[in-house]
């Protein structure tokens, strides 16, 4: 009995661990793309590299769709 209830608490805590570990990798994600992205994109738009910019758009969007499915 004591065996089960160790092994059960152990694999909570390896399930805790990992769902934090997926929420802070989806918030480091979110952030990434929400604030560092939309100022690169603005940057290059104001330097006058608007090829580049679009560019940086398209490559974003590709990677946010593979990224969905993790």
């Amino acid at each position: 009995m004591t065996a089960i209830f160790v092994v059960a608490l152990i694999y909570t805590f390896i399930r805790m661990l990992i769902c934090t570990f997926k929420l802070a990798w989806g918030f480091a994600k979110i952030v990434a793309f929400v604030v560092l992205l939309p100022l690169m994109i603005v940057g290059l738009a104001l330097s006058g590299m608007f090829m580049l910019a679009l560019g940086l758009v398209l490559v974003s969007a590709l990677f946010a769709t593979v990224l969905s499915f993790f």
